[in-house]
């Protein structure tokens, strides 16, 4: 199968293989291969965005994160285009698909400003602008629940999601008020609400990094503590060790299962904005352990929490991986 999108900067149509399924059995490359990630991060960012129109956490928000750090443009500045579009209608008095997709928005928008040139444009501090309406007197948001975590799962993780939108964002957003407000909304929802499971407790260190105030050093040194003790001998960390998931048919997940691209990725990156130094032995041996296990066709795999049928948690996995190697310096 093969799917067309009108490439921005030619103004030709530009053909994009879709991957593959994502099955466990697919075969480890020879190689590590930017331009591989780089080719499935557009199959499956660009075709989600023509496909179904909207933002998902799991899919084209961290590919729209990712993509820039790769070679070529082949997509992610039409998945922005279609994110700017969605933000002018909302300005023009059309109904954004719910607070959640608000926050997505900005978060996606922010972060590639940030990237990008470091301005922020119109359209994220719109997006931005917009986000706060949604949210509650409580300072959360009332986010997706679709049985998906660890994104579509509960309101801390938009809570945290949000945090980093208001913190990336570049030009001094967060000191506006609008962004004052809200956030003495988010510090008090914060300081009143426990973080679920690690995998959220990582989220908030995250976050604190772009916001003052969020934790103090030592919760930030606790968090990254308690991440790095997942660590798994052969370098990479699972997904199931960062929370206690139910599977669609009620049984748990594993929490000793293997290593996995979305965990892996994830808590590297997390702990390079901690302030873990790239050189460190540990986070080296995690780097390792992603040049040696990027599958055939350009992903990291990982096992869905939810059922067996699709992965999309591998679509958010590779998108990490990929920051996590840049934040490391090893984007080669």
């Amino acid at each position: 199968m093969m799917a067309l999108f009108l490439s921005l900067t030619l103004g030709i149509l530009i053909t994009i293989p879709v991957p593959a399924p994502t099955k466990p059995t697919e075969p480890i490359a020879k190689a590590f291969s930017a331009t591989k990630a780089g080719e499935y991060l557009d199959g499956v960012g660009v075709n989600w965005t023509r496909d179904k129109q909207c933002i998902t956490c799991h899919t084209n928000l961290p590919y729209l994160l990712a993509r820039p750090l790769l070679p070529g443009d082949a997509g992610w500045k039409e998945v922005r285009a279609f994110l700017e579009k969605d933000v002018a209608s909302w300005s023009q008095g059309g109904k954004p698909r719910g607070e959640p997709y608000v926050v997505a928005t900005a978060f996606a928008l922010a972060f590639n400003d940030a990237q990008n040139g470091g301005k922020l444009n119109p359209p994220a501090k719109d997006a931005l602008d917009r986000m706060w309406r949604g949210q509650k007197a409580t300072g959360e948001w009332a986010w997706l629940k679709c049985g998906w975590p660890p994104m579509e799962h509960d309101d801390y993780y938009g809570a945290t999601m949000a945090a980093l939108a208001v913190g990336i964002a570049p030009g001094d957003y967060a000191k506006t008020d609008l962004a004052q407000a809200g956030l003495v909304k988010l510090n008090a929802y914060f300081a009143k609400t426990p973080a679920p499971d690690l995998h959220h407790r990582a989220m908030l260190l995250w976050a604190s990094t772009k916001v003052d105030g969020l934790l103090a050093p030592e919760q930030q040194k606790t968090i990254v503590k308690e991440l790095l003790e997942k660590q798994h001998d052969d370098g990479g960390w699972c997904l199931p060790s960062l929370g206690q998931y139910k599977r669609r048919d009620k049984t748990d997940n594993d929490a000793h299962a293997p290593s996995d691209g979305y965990a892996t990725g994830f808590v590297l990156y997390v702990l390079r904005q901690a302030g873990q130094k790239a050189d460190d032995a540990m986070i080296q041996k995690g780097v390792a352990w992603l040049k040696s296990n990027q599958r055939e066709g350009g992903r990291w795999f990982t096992r869905s929490l939810n059922n067996d049928k699709v992965h999309y948690i591998t679509n958010a996995g590779t998108a990490f991986c990929v920051l996590a190697l840049d934040a490391c310096g090893e984007m080669k």
